[in-house]
């Protein structure tokens, strides 16, 4: 027995905006859609985007992506979406080494959503 894939459950009252996010925006692709519940995935990452007002309004998550190659992600963000880079996590945005090792940047949407892409390398 092993565990195999955590996915985590993002709920938004207006799902364009998380399809915004995470399709448009970092370039996930739609792996299910039957109009309120989306599944999207990218290189190995799955995310389930849900509609639901009463559930987004309790919560803005903050999700953490590991990758090898910060800054080809970055650059890939940056070019597709400069819009959702987080103006300022970490002190003043961009990509910074944080105080434990790990090079880092973010993106937030119009919801406060924050994804925070990490590289240990």
């Amino acid at each position: 027995m092993s565990y195999q894939t955590l996915i985590p459950k993002v709920f938004y009252a207006d799902l364009a905006i998380g399809r915004d996010l995470f399709v448009d925006g970092l370039g996930f692709e739609v792996l299910h859609d039957d109009g309120d519940f989306v599944v999207v995935g990218r290189d190995g990452c799955k995310l389930y985007v849900v509609e639901d007002a009463e559930y987004a309004a309790k919560d803005r998550p903050e999700l953490g992506i590991e990758t090898d190659d910060i800054d080809a992600v970055y650059a890939d963000v940056a070019g597709r979406r400069p819009d959702l880079l987080h103006p300022t996590y970490p002190r003043g945005g961009g990509i910074v080494r944080r105080e434990y090792g790990a090079r880092e940047f973010a993106v937030l949407d119009a919801t406060t959503v924050c994804v925070v892409f990490r590289d240990w390398s």
